[in-house]
């Protein structure tokens, strides 16, 4: 699947020194049914694709705190 986002969001749970920097798209995947996701430190890298639901549990998961931190 050939994917060209036309806009990148950085996400806001990532560090500010440039060490876990996750980039999403909100538009380009809704019509497909995924949401894409590629590290920004590497654009030019590979795109990991997520379906929207899964992608969306994911995020309330996160801002629910639900993941234990080691």
């Amino acid at each position: 699947m050939k994917i060209s986002p036309t806009r990148w969001v950085k996400s806001s749970y990532s560090s500010p020194d440039g060490g876990n920097c996750l980039e999403w798209s909100p538009t380009s995947g809704i019509a497909n049914g995924s949401i894409p996701v590629r590290d920004s430190k590497v654009p030019e890298g590979p795109i990991l694709t997520f379906p929207s639901r899964s992608f969306s549990e994911f995020i309330a998961a996160i801002k629910a705190d639900t993941f234990s931190r080691h």
